[in-house]
């Protein structure tokens, strides 16, 4: 299993995400500032990975910095606000920070530290349960479609809608499946059918707009893709397509799930209206590996996310079960567990 993201006595160590499938490439970051630089421009992305490298990043800070606290923390909030495990991690770190308030520097340090290691394994373990809950659900015999990245790469280790792929593989069942190539990043065509490689999952590759044509034609068991915030009623915020692939797949009688850790529910928000969706540069769009692809001057829109009506969410499979309809009470249910 790849090694996304470390922490070493060097620094805090990740695998460039942006290089990939060329270049298996490590980068080290020294600094919270150049892990912030790492999350702003997806060197590390998938909202556990970025909530993993925000906890590293404050404890960076504090150990290697006399920038204030707050000033640490403010810095790595700014850089993606759509993932809310990002700031889940952040208050976490928070929290741990104020409650040794006038203890002794080197013990405070130490225990940031260990901390942000903490939520590293904490996730792995996490996404390995994400991964028993659903496997259950990954019909045998068929295909599973998924879009993005939410894989070893997008957490600490293992993956959410990967995950559970693997642990139906890990079963024994017969799965293969079909990556959307996920445009305008590519994570789909980059990272996901590369880290399915190095599992040895048969892995097909397949233009965005092609989901249609195979979720009707019957070869598709189900949809199994991550999530980067939920709100309260179960609206869900992924890569943009997700909503796409969410509306064909009900069109056509195909579950579509959302695994997701309960980290990365937003209960505070009432629907997916509520859920800040990032814009991300336009080059990303009229650019290909650095190829201009569009004429100069076009103008461009280019969301990193969209919100998925919970309508079409046939259930969210998260580490302390799987969320159904009515969602308002599911999801609440799993979080006082």
């Amino acid at each position: 299993m790849v090694e996304t993201i470390q922490w070493t006595d060097q620094g805090v160590v990740m695998i460039d995400q942006t290089r990939l499938p060329r270049e298996e490439v490590y980068v080290t970051c020294r600094t919270y500032s150049e892990v912030a630089d790492a999350i702003r421009s997806m060197v590390i992305r998938g909202a556990p990975a970025i909530g993993v490298a925000a906890a590293m990043g404050v404890a960076l800070g504090v150990l290697r910095s006399e920038d204030r606290f707050d000033d640490i923390c403010d810095t790595l909030a700014r850089t993606r606000p759509t993932a809310v495990n990002l700031f889940w991690a952040i208050d976490r770190m928070k929290t741990l920070y104020e409650s040794l308030r006038g203890r002794p520097m080197e013990e405070i340090r130490a225990r940031m530290i260990a901390e942000a290691q903490q939520i590293r394994l904490e996730d792995i373990a996490v996404n390995e349960a994400i991964g028993r809950h659903g496997a259950g659900l990954v019909p045998d015999g068929k295909t599973v479609l998924t879009h993005c990245n939410a894989g070893a790469l997008a957490t600490a280790g293992y993956g959410t809608a990967l995950g559970v792929i693997r642990a139906a593989v890990a079963s024994g069942k017969k799965v293969d499946v079909f990556a959307d190539e996920t445009r305008p990043f590519l994570q789909g065509a980059r990272l996901t059918v590369w880290e399915l490689q190095q599992d040895a999952i048969p892995a097909t590759l397949i233009t965005d707009n092609m989901a249609g044509h195979f979720l009707k034609s019957g070869r598709i068991g189900c949809v199994v893709v991550g999530a980067d915030r939920i709100a309260a009623n179960g609206d869900v915020a992924n890569k943009v397509g997700t909503y796409s692939v969410a509306v064909l797949a009900k069109e056509n009688g195909v579950p579509f799930y959302v695994a997701a850790p309960i980290s990365t529910l937003d209960l505070k928000l009432a629907s997916g209206e509520e859920i800040p969706i990032e814009e991300r540069p336009a080059d990303e769009v009229t650019h290909v590996f650095g190829v201009h692809v569009a004429p100069d001057g076009t103008k461009v829109e280019n969301p990193a996310f969209d919100v998925t009506p919970n309508r079409y969410v046939s259930a969210i499979i998260t580490e302390r079960g799987v969320a159904r309809a009515p969602y308002e009470e599911s999801l609440q249910e799993l979080v006082r567990k």
